[in-house]
């Protein structure tokens, strides 16, 4: 007996049989109760060798399988597949894949025309947005197309065993979103540690500079004073102004000081409420260490104006004007008038070194104090640098 007569022989059997898929789960069942009568492919009894293997072996598989048979690519699967329909599930047994799958459809178009000419085409981790449960979810997919043939050699359809690759390349995603946010974090943290190291040598760099200075106004006012009474008073009051500018240095965290605040805390223990101190000058930083220099410069003015100068009598006047270049130049200027007559000593102490040669030292430029008809004037010209 020729083979496809024996095989014609046995598909009628098996059609009237009680199992025509021994082995099968619950897809078995459904497979048998759905009318493939109304369908391209005809009832089970006239189903082809070819159809009814692929069909065991699918229904019997442990691993999740679909194949695509026929003009109209009617859909079958089992069991291990049906999640992956989500609520499709109900309605996909002998759809077309069109119609099952219209979100993805012209995705995988390109590899379905493939595997219908006869290639294997193989995916790893495709893509796909569907909208399978009622809303849409980007899922991931790992899946071979394989040809099938029917009895006549040719091409039929195509099978294939997909593998939703989605929870592996979500976590693949969220490990190295992971790895890049601890990355950042540990560059955050050299960032930090560089940055604390920069501070602590430039605390150890601000501390020298005040302990410097500290130390210059203690020795140099001691040198210069007659007695312990008046060096402890001068040191007293040089002290106070250096801490004033201190405490605008502390605000901007020593970068640098606004020099109109430089000003008027460096005048403010000297001006008695009244209009006899006026300061004139456009807003400009300074560096942390002009900052110190000009409020002790501005502390020596005030006390001698106070106490032989413009603010030893009650017509006295002190008028403070400051200009900034485009270049960085400042020209500071301190006038006295309507005080008692001008004295010109001979004798020059701390207070006369440090405003003429210690101040404009950090200004890199020049200064002094003229004894003019009207009353003292201190002249400080010199460039403006702010702490980087």
């Amino acid at each position: 007996m020729p083979a496809s007569v024996a095989w014609k022989s046995l598909t009628a059997l098996v059609a009237t049989a009680d199992d025509p898929f021994p082995g099968a789960d619950v897809m078995g069942a459904e497979l048998l109760a759905f009318d493939w009568s109304s369908t391209s492919v005809g009832p089970i009894s006239t189903w082809s060798q070819s159809l009814m293997s692929i069909t065991r072996m699918t229904l019997t598989s442990k691993q999740p399988i679909c194949f695509f048979w026929g003009p109209e690519l009617l859909m079958f699967f089992n069991e291990a597949y049906r999640p992956m329909l989500g609520q499709r599930a109900d309605f996909a047994l002998g759809r077309s894949f069109a119609t099952v799958w219209p979100d993805v459809w012209d995705d995988v178009l390109p590899v379905t025309r493939s595997a219908l000419s006869g290639v294997v085409v193989k995916v790893d981790e495709m893509p796909l947005t569907m909208t399978r449960n009622g809303y849409p979810e980007q899922t991931f997919w790992t899946f071979a197309y394989t040809p099938l043939w029917d009895d006549n050699g040719r091409v039929a359809g195509l099978i294939n065993t997909p593998v939703d690759a989605t929870a592996a390349v979500k976590d693949r995603e969220a490990l190295a979103a992971a790895a890049i946010n601890a990355e950042t974090m540990l560059e955050e943290q050299r960032q930090n540690n560089r940055q604390r190291l920069i501070l602590q040598r430039e605390l150890a760099h601000r501390m020298k500079n005040t302990l410097a200075i500290v130390q210059a106004i203690v020795s140099q006012t001691m040198k210069h004073s007659g007695n312990l009474e008046t060096a402890a008073e001068r040191i007293s009051g040089r002290l106070t102004a250096l801490s004033s500018a201190q405490d605008i240095l502390t605000e901007t965290s020593w970068s640098a000081a606004d020099i109109v605040h430089v000003v008027d805390s460096a005048l403010r223990p000297h001006v008695d409420g009244s209009q006899r101190v006026s300061a004139l000058g456009p807003h400009a930083e300074v560096s942390a260490q002009q900052a110190l220099g000009l409020s002790l410069a501005i502390h020596e003015l005030a006390t001698n104006a106070i106490k032989y100068g413009a603010l030893s009598v009650p017509d006295g006047q002190v008028d403070i004007e400051w200009l900034v270049g485009s270049d960085k130049t400042l020209r500071f200027e301190w006038r006295e008038s309507g005080g008692p007559p001008v004295m010109t000593g001979d004798r020059k102490g701390f207070g006369s070194r440090l405003t003429e040669r210690i101040v404009p030292a950090y200004f890199g430029g020049k200064a002094g104090v003229h004894h003019d008809p009207p009353g003292v004037r201190y002249l400080l010209e010199g460039f403006l640098e702010t702490d980087e």
